[in-house]
């Protein structure tokens, strides 16, 4: 099985909430992790997603320490959007 790994920084202008979290988080800047898999079998490459995840700080753990939380696309794209669309303390 070939899975590859890609990290992106997403920034959230104010605080926000996901999905299956209690908490709400922060305004700042996050780490998305997106695992894919290879569709074997194609004569062509195709890589079909398996895992996301957003590392949270845990503020309790001491510098430095986070948490991964498996999140899913769409509660990502839904939380972004809500970002977008609110006021902004500039």
């Amino acid at each position: 099985m070939n899975i590859r790994t890609t990290s992106k920084a997403i920034t959230f202008a104010r605080p926000f909430s996901l999905a299956g979290l209690d908490e709400i988080q922060p305004a700042g800047t996050y780490t998305i992790q997106t695992d894919e898999e290879a569709i074997e079998g194609l004569s062509f490459l195709a890589y079909r997603r398996v895992a996301t995840v957003i590392f949270l700080p845990i503020y309790h753990g001491g510098l430095g320490s986070f948490q991964a939380i498996s999140i899913t696309p769409e509660a990502l794209d839904a939380a972004q959007a809500r970002d977008a669309s609110g006021p902004h303390d500039d």
